[in-house]
């Protein structure tokens, strides 16, 4: 049988065991002859057979490597977003009525105070001029009644006089006391009703204003739920007609684990993408992180994103300016919080490291052995601060092994 060299023990560097070159040939002797001989059924021999020997494998078609390169790293939280409008309000009917007109379609711009719809408001002028009518003979009647508070006053202090000399009878005293005493009662009723009156008014006339339906914020209207000609019922709940949003700055309702929550700080920097941009990064920082989890059965905000199943999951919540219009309602953010940064960091991969030390592979095939001291970490690249310099290679593995190599045979 032909027979060819074997491969050397595996070498040990510094404790790493790595698998050695292939032995070198022995020196040249000619050509090795391999005989094929012996005589089988009779046969007689074919000949010699000469094999080249292999040559010794280089350290790269044995090893893995990568370059000590430059680069910004970073460490991250990632996580997923809701976008939402900073602040929106719900703009719904207080009186009850036929929503007579709609000034504004979605989409449109709306500043605070301006007029957005109308409710017929022909009942609330008709109460209003009701109570106006009732107020004034009301008045006209505590005006009677003052007057003629003053004729009694008069008359109980004429009676006194009178019977002091038993000019009247103590009787007719005691009767003129009782109509003046009367008359102030009237009066105090009177003007209680009329104080009930003008209450009633206000609110007649504050509810004939509010048929007048008005943005109570600037923004952009960005639904429409109520019809021109629709009856709206204000007596049970309030109708919903539209709502109005701020998109000039946005929210992100962002859900982070409680694995990770503990990584995070008000004020830390961060970044984010969208499913439509990823090409584009949003950057922002960390306004608030809410103080408890969500329950399951409740959502942390109406239109953030949802709890699912028993994970637990805490809300951080962080703006964003939206000059361009570039995000929108209900778009999905990918997170990213930056726990660790560095610029242009000597960084290695982190499939080289092994109990804080890397195996360089020198220029003359030799593989020394690096202790290093690191900074920031990622899933696959770790920031270097001493031990290695740019440019140099280290091993990461180890490749898997080709195919045998070819005898070259001489007759």
């Amino acid at each position: 049988m032909p027979t060819m060299n074997a491969p050397l023990p595996p070498e040990d560097v510094d404790g790493l065991t790595l698998p050695p070159a292939w032995a070198a040939p022995a020196r040249a002797r000619g050509s090795r002859r391999l005989v094929l001989g012996g005589s089988v059924v009779g046969l007689a021999a074919l000949g010699t057979l000469a094999v080249m020997g292999f040559r010794a494998p280089s350290p790269d078609s044995l090893y893995e490597t990568a370059a000590v390169t430059r680069q910004d790293i970073e460490s991250t939280v990632a996580a997923t977003g809701k976008i939402q409008p900073h602040a929106y309000v719900d703009v719904g009917a207080q009186v009850s009525g036929q929503l007579k007109r709609l000034h504004v379609a979605v989409g449109d711009k709306v500043t605070a105070g301006m007029v957005v719809a109308e409710i017929d408001a022909e009942m609330q002028a008709a109460k209003v001029e009701g109570i106006e009518a009732d107020l004034a003979r009301l008045s006209a009647e505590l005006a009677e009644q003052e007057a003629g508070l003053v004729f009694a006053k008069r008359n109980v202090e004429r009676h006194l006089t009178l019977s002091q000399t038993s000019a009247v009878s103590q009787l007719a005293f005691e009767t003129t006391t009782r109509d003046r005493d009367i008359l102030i009662a009237r009066i105090d009723a009177s003007k209680a009703r009329i104080r009930q009156m003008q209450a009633d008014l206000r609110a007649q006339k504050t509810a004939l204003r509010f048929a007048r339906i008005t943005a109570p914020m600037g923004g952009t209207v960005v639904s429409v739920d109520a019809k021109e000609g629709q009856t709206l019922n204000a007596n049970y709940d309030t109708p919903l007609i539209l709502q109005i949003a701020d998109l000039d700055t946005m929210t992100v309702w962002t859900d982070v684990s409680e694995a990770d929550v503990v990584k995070l700080r008000e004020g830390m920097p961060l970044w984010f993408t969208t499913l439509g941009r990823p090409d584009r990064k949003w950057h922002a920082r960390l306004r608030q992180i809410q103080p408890a989890p969500r329950r399951p059965d409740k959502k942390a905000e109406p239109k953030a994103a949802t709890q699912s199943g028993n994970v637990v999951l805490y809300t951080a919540l962080f703006d964003i300016p939206n000059e361009d219009g570039g995000l929108r309602a209900g778009m999905t953010a990918q997170v990213f919080f930056v726990t660790a940064a560095s610029k242009d960091a000597l960084v290695v991969p982190v499939s080289a490291l092994s109990e804080g030390r890397v195996r360089v592979l020198l220029d003359d095939g030799k593989i020394a052995a690096r202790k290093l001291e690191t900074g920031v970490r990622t899933r696959f690249l770790v920031e270097v601060t001493r031990g290695v310099a740019e440019g140099e290679r280290v091993i990461t593995g180890v490749k898997a092994p080709g195919p045998p190599a070819k005898l070259r045979v001489e007759s």
